[in-house]
């Protein structure tokens, strides 16, 4: 168990033993053990962050309101995330939670793809592009200054990917067919990793792009709230007319 403690990178020990005493832990201890713990449980949370997304989708054979460039280029935001994750060789608590985002929104993109038929030239060519280029990210045999600056825009290509969706939003006043606990634990997610990045110095560029998707998932999630009270009031008053 310890071994596995160890592995994992979570001393339990250094919390345990001044509770044992009747102490309370060290804050030395105890905000880089509820850091790690904390990453292992957005890990753990990724796994079924666009399950309810996607479950919708297929109940409702319907991508109605949602923009497909927005979940585009969330793929392409994780594929970079992991591709340089493991060509850096970091531990699973770093890359493990855009690991599950990522067989996800593959599954997210092929709903999409399906019930948005018949699809158009330009999106048949942007995947064709991507699943010839992806490999090549994944095998590390591109240039390191081009793998760091792919990197660096990753967060312009997040919030790239909120933007139109939020446009969207704004333009057809509704949601459409986005799931309410998906974008719900989107932001919940973002916010805990404001938390573990400053516990762990992450770099001030990587704080902002955190920062930012906690922005436009805030955005998105008041979106939803305010058009679903507005279409069910709009439901009440049509009722009340007939």
């Amino acid at each position: 168990m310890e071994k596995a403690m160890d592995y994992l990178g979570i001393d339990l020990l250094c919390a345990i033993d001044p509770l044992r005493h009747g102490h309370f832990p060290a804050k030395d201890c105890l905000f880089p053990l509820i850091t790690t713990l904390l990453s292992y449980f957005l890990v753990a949370a990724s796994m079924t962050v666009k399950l309810p997304q996607i479950m919708k989708i297929v109940e409702n054979k319907s991508v109605r309101g949602l923009s497909v460039t927005a979940f585009e280029l969330e793929v392409v935001g994780y594929t970079i995330s992991l591709a340089y994750c493991l060509h850096k060789k970091l531990p699973f608590s770093a890359f493990g939670e855009v690991a599950f985002l990522l067989i996800q929104a593959f599954i997210l993109m092929a709903c999409i793809y399906y019930y948005s038929k018949p699809l158009s030239v330009s999106t048949w060519v942007r995947a064709v592009v991507y699943f010839a280029l992806a490999p090549a990210l994944f095998a590390g045999k591109i240039d390191a200054l081009v793998f760091e600056a792919l990197y660096a825009s990753k967060h312009l290509i997040f919030l790239s990917a909120r933007v139109p969706q939020i446009w969207k939003n704004f333009r057809s006043r509704s949601t459409g067919q986005l799931s309410f606990l998906t974008c719900l634990m989107n932001l919940g997610g973002s916010m805990a990793r404001v938390f573990t990045s400053v516990q762990v110095n992450a770099p001030f560029s990587m704080l902002i792009g955190i920062v930012l998707a906690v922005f436009t998932n805030g955005i998105i999630m008041s979106q939803i709230l305010l058009y679903r009270i507005k279409g069910k009031e709009r439901q009440v008053d049509a009722k009340k007319m007939s």
